[in-house]
């Protein structure tokens, strides 16, 4: 699942420093404005209790976690959808981008700039929300221009086009995102091939200081965040870009007594991972088998021979049916032979929905 996840954010609030924790990649972190020119990318790997146990279960020769792309974007200032700092090349690779992560700068420190002289989170988010507003109005309203005449001209395809737009164009009008509005799966589908900015989902990343991380509940500006992301129904995680990145270079053992000493039970990096995950409506799958215990990523609502395509097209084209069991079964019963024998292996055929945490053998042939 060719996926990507773009962080973005105001330059010098810990986007390229949250971007090397998660992928140890190494992308320049400097203070100063735009010292990430071309959007870095990395693939980081979902991490995921099940696949262990199913490792343990198994002993296979081999353990392959699923993963997905990370995009470090370009900062973006006020007036970036007219072209000002680096806002064309800011706007044009968000595009490539299914989901959107914000950072968003949630401590002070006056030996780290801020692009506006101060720290003030909600003009942070609304500077960049309004310029991917503005950058998907001049979208709509070009678009709008032809399709209107068109629609005069009893064109079926514009008739239908036409109140979509009208609506989009009123949401950006009252500075709302194109998300905000109600779309049935047909007029997403007609308007899908715009590509808008703001349609695609939005994480807030709140990153706080390394001395706050264990405890945000006296944090302002945290708590601002969040209550601004209730209102745009989404979700708000919060990390120490700082830690994060000192973190990725220790082993699980050191990371996990380091986590203790901090006094928190998971990273923000594996709590961001996930929810960037479950943002984008992914979900996994795995196989186990004594060459090779993998995760796979599915979208949710996906059916078995869709599923059997990600491995490989000849598996969805010659599908037959799946030998299923649910991860929970799988290790109550102990193996998969114990598991048959409890009857908790299940044959699902070509209308079957895969759950999270299905583990599948499929059966095919061409």
């Amino acid at each position: 699942m060719a996926l990507t996840a773009g962080i973005v954010g105001l330059p010098n609030v810990g986007k390229s420093t949250l971007f090397n924790a998660i992928t140890k990649a190494g992308a320049e972190a400097a203070n100063y404005p735009f010292c990430t020119i071309d959007p870095n990318v990395g693939i980081v790997e979902v991490p995921d209790e099940r696949l262990n146990k199913l490792t343990e279960l198994v002993t296979p020769k081999k353990t392959v976690p699923t993963a997905f792309e990370f995009t470090d974007i370009a900062g973006i200032v006020e007036g970036a959808s007219k072209g000002e700092g680096l806002g064309n090349k800011f706007l044009s690779h968000i595009r490539e981008v299914d989901a959107i992560c914000q950072v968003v700068r949630c401590f002070a420190d006056e030996n780290i700039t801020h692009v506006a002289g101060k720290v003030n989170p909600i003009n942070d988010i609304e500077v960049i929300n309004l310029e991917l507003i503005l950058a998907d109005m001049e979208s709509v309203e070009k678009r709008l221009t032809r399709v209107s005449k068109m629609a005069k001209q009893k064109d079926k395809e514009a008739m239908a086009e036409e109140p979509i737009l009208l609506k989009l164009k009123e949401a950006f009008e009252n500075e709302m995102p194109a998300r905000s509005v109600e779309l049935t799966d047909d007029e997403f589908n007609i308007i899908k091939g715009m590509h808008l900015l703001t349609i695609k989902p939005m994480l807030y990343v709140a990153n706080v200081d390394e001395d706050e991380i264990a405890d945000v509940s006296n944090n302002e500006y945290v708590q601002a965040v969040r209550e601004f992301a209730e209102k745009d129904r989404a979700q708000v995680i919060v990390v120490c870009a700082k830690i994060e990145e000192e973190m990725a270079e220790l082993d699980d053992e050191e990371k996990a007594m380091f986590l203790e000493e901090l006094g928190i039970k998971q990273s923000g990096l594996d709590q961001l991972i996930k929810a960037t995950y479950d943002l984008l409506g992914l979900a996994t799958y795995f196989t186990a088998g004594v060459q090779e215990v993998r995760a796979w990523t599915f979208r949710q609502g996906m059916k078995a021979p869709q599923c059997a395509g990600i491995i490989h097209t000849d598996f969805e084209r010659g599908f037959i049916r799946a030998e299923t069991v649910a991860y929970d079964d799988l290790v109550e019963a102990g193996s998969m032979t114990a598991a048959k024998e409890a009857g908790k292996v299940r044959l699902e055929g070509k209308e079957y929905i895969v759950k999270d945490g299905d583990v599948m053998l499929f059966r095919f042939n061409v």
